[in-house]
């Protein structure tokens, strides 16, 4: 069984990305899990917290979460252009200590997928997500790329994909994402 941890870049229950990442679970190919994780919780960093402190326990959670899976999947909006500021911060906690850096991160498959209500999709926060993968050792999955446009049409008012174009389009993705993990 391929274990893949998918965590959604906004903090709404509500938001376009985490209706994605709940698809990516009941689209996940047969052998795959996909397991969801969360960034609720975390605190802004601030390494004097951390020094007074220690990790937070939301970070905790989900570096043991990252430990025990064989990927993982990014579901990032796009704001302003860029990555999200609160997913951007859950990275930045999570890649503390540096010394966990090589065990949490160090050729670890990556996917970065993530929708918007905008025509253009997340390509911009995608992109910017390649210098901090780049840095922190993974193995990002170039295979294919996901980036729902004008995802208001695609999702109904109870969060569920109803495109079956990209219903197919996504389980193709994580078909490949889940065989890239598994090697």
């Amino acid at each position: 069984m391929t274990k893949i941890l998918g965590i959604s870049g906004s903090l709404r229950q509500g938001s376009y990305n985490f209706a994605l990442l709940k698809a990516a679970v009941q689209l996940a190919p047969e052998g795959t899990q996909i397991e969801i994780g969360s960034i609720k919780g975390i605190p802004l960093y601030d390494g004097d917290a951390e020094a007074a402190s220690g990790i937070p326990e939301p970070v905790k959670l989900l570096k043991t979460q990252i430990l025990a899976s064989q990927g993982l999947l990014l579901v990032t909006p796009e704001y302003n252009n860029g990555m999200p500021g609160v997913f951007k911060n859950a990275i930045d906690w999570l890649s503390r200590p540096a010394s966990d850096i090589p065990q949490l991160f160090g050729g670890r498959p990556v996917a970065v997928i993530g929708a918007s209500p905008g025509g253009f999709g997340t390509i911009l926060a995608q992109d910017a997500w390649l210098p901090v993968l780049r840095t922190l050792g993974t193995r990002p999955w170039f295979g294919g790329r996901l980036m729902v446009s004008r995802a208001h049409q695609v999702f109904n008012a109870a969060g569920e994909l109803t495109d079956e174009k990209l219903r197919v389009q996504l389980r193709d993705f994580l078909r490949g994402f889940a065989e890239f993990s598994a090697r």
